[in-house]
């Protein structure tokens, strides 16, 4: 499978029909403006001058109503998005999702979380939230408006139908929506519909008011503005509505673009086309499909693994055939398809290949020194966002290496403090005595306990093994309330001061982690990597760990 030339097609034909959409919408706004000051000109009684368009189109009465329609879209939109402001979050809770308890001893949903992790660790990207969504249907979902704020979706159906390989392809699959920003283009199109959708709303109720408010008049007795008033109300409905369905066919032409890019791209990550085009072979003959059951499913059509709802035709159907995406990823698939009802084994895990020195050094361990750093600097901006079937053997290796105690800590959400409390503290006794007595005045109790209760497998971490934990840890911390959160941070923030001897690893982890709950200020999130890469290769020379000196907790 070309699956780069299969993305950059897909990239391509999205940006002509965002154009497209965008382009849409300055249409609805001048056909509504016309309708609704043409009702205006009919409630005021003048309807039978000379030329009634010519008077609608009078610029100060035009430029009024046009400027009320664009309001009402823009006021629309900004009310769902502000209602969708959690992010990915908010979607999987509308749709009913759970989200996973990361110390789960269900064998299903613990490999679901196992995955993820993988997958993140390997992309170089912070953990999102992972949500079980309890529906027999085989699907899937990523949302959010930054990395920091995403979440992942799936549902029971598809962890007990599909194996490991196929597990990974979907989850793949989703991140690809993750990182080339396809999540948060969803995110902004339900906002754009539900602007849109807002004026034909605005226009039933007029008419409904109309209606009634005619039953109690005579007549004579405001007969024109009562028909002005159903004229406009019609005209609203007939462009919302009529906008709404337009709207909705060039999303889900969007949508099955991005859809192609994800299944492209899930095979560039894993290099295993069986994986994700098992996965759609097993929804092909699975009797439930990929219909969710959630009463708000249809609004977010667009996310889905599978197409969720049940489409109107192939111009409002949000996902390409299931054949036509099986075949761009095995083109030798001679259409047979597996066992429909019978779940697919799970099969343990294969033994890991050793893991090259560049990707062990992106995540953290490996070589060691300033010229190292220095050299992987290219290579880390470029493999961001871009993991392979190296980066992801290495993740596995990775997080199966570290000791139970501390992967166990990083999913619990008073462990996990205690646990970036001991990584983040310093080397120097007379730091670390310090940074214990910020800790013993600000810290709970409990939090306390738990980090006396990992001093020993601490003592024993790696420098290599500290980002992982990081990561892994970051989304119980994201659970976090505002109240525990503003602790958290006065203590990361007094455990900086305490440090006799600032080092830049401590410090690039220290932000690293609030970055990772916070998110990027808004005005850094339109930066690039490769802008950076000078920069970065300084930091990197600065940051790259050396030997693991002895007494080291963290």
């Amino acid at each position: 499978m070309d699956f780069f030339t299969a993305q950059d097609r897909a990239r391509r034909q999205t940006g002509r029909l965002v154009v497209l959409l965008l382009l849409a919408v300055v249409g609805l706004v001048v056909a509504a403006s016309v309708l609704v000051a043409l009702a205006v000109v009919l409630m005021d009684g003048q309807l039978g001058g000379p030329d009634p368009l010519a008077r609608a189109l009078e610029p100060e009465l035009f430029a009024w109503v046009a400027l009320g329609v664009v309001a009402v879209v823009v006021g629309g939109a900004a009310m769902r998005h502000l209602q969708l402001r959690a992010g990915g979050s908010a979607v999987a809770e509308a749709l009913g999702g759970r989200l996973l308890n990361p110390e789960t001893r269900d064998a299903d949903e613990r490999q679901l979380l196992n995955v993820v992790e993988e997958m993140a660790i390997a992309s170089g990207m912070p953990v999102p939230a992972v949500y079980l969504l309890e529906d027999a249907a085989i699907n899937a979902f990523a949302a959010g408006h930054q990395t920091h704020d995403a979440a992942i979706g799936v549902t029971r159906g598809a962890i007990e139908h599909l194996d490991r390989d196929q597990l990974q392809g979907v989850i793949a699959h989703e991140f690809s929506h993750i990182l080339h920003g396809d999540m948060r283009l969803n995110l902004r199109l339900v906002a754009l519909l539900h602007g849109i959708l807002v004026i034909g709303l605005i226009g039933q109720l007029l008419l409904r008011g109309a209606a009634m408010s005619g039953r109690g008049r005579s007549s004579r007795r405001g007969g024109g503005a009562q028909v002005g008033l159903m004229a406009g109300g019609a005209a609203l409905m007939l462009v919302g509505y009529a906008g709404t369905l337009c709207g909705n066919m060039i999303k889900a032409a969007v949508s099955r673009q991005r859809e192609f890019l994800a299944d492209a791209s899930a095979v560039q990550y894993t290099r295993n086309p069986e994986g994700i085009g098992g996965a759609l072979q097993t929804l092909a003959a699975y009797r439930l499909g990929s219909r969710l059951m959630a009463p708000q499913a249809a609004e977010f059509s667009h996310l889905y693994f599978g197409s969720g709802v049940r489409a109107l035709s192939r111009w409002t159907a949000t996902h390409p055939p299931l054949e036509a995406r099986i075949r761009r990823v095995l083109p030798r698939w001679d259409g047979s398809l597996p066992e429909p009802f019978a779940p697919a084994p799970k099969a343990p895990p294969a033994q890991e290949p050793a893991a090259a020195s560049l990707r062990d050094a992106r995540l953290g361990g490996g070589l060691g020194g300033a010229a190292a750093g220095a050299a992987i600097a290219g290579a880390v901006v470029a493999s961001v966002g871009q993991p392979d079937p190296e980066a992801l053997a290495l993740a596995r290796r990775r997080l199966a290496g570290l000791d139970e105690r501390l992967v166990v800590a990083a999913h619990d959400p008073f462990a996990a403090r205690a646990l970036l409390y001991g990584i983040l503290m310093g080397v120097d006794p007379a730091s670390r005595e310090a940074q214990r007595r910020v800790l013993a005045n600000q810290a709970l109790p409990e939090v306390l306990r738990e980090l006396d209760a990992l001093e020993a497998p601490l003592a024993e971490l790696s420098a290599g093994d500290r980002l992982p934990l990081i990561e892994v840890a970051l989304p119980v911390l994201r659970q976090l309330s505002a109240a525990q959160f503003a602790r958290f941070r006065a203590c990361l923030t007094g455990l900086m001061a305490a440090e006799t001897v600032p080092g830049a690893l401590q410090w690039a982890l220290h932000r690293l982690v609030l970055t990772g709950i916070e998110g990027e200020p808004r005005a850094r999130r339109d930066r690039h990597l490769r802008d950076l890469a000078g920069p970065l290769s300084l930091l990197a020379a600065a940051l790259h760990p050396g030997p693991r000196r002895p007494g080291h907790a963290g």
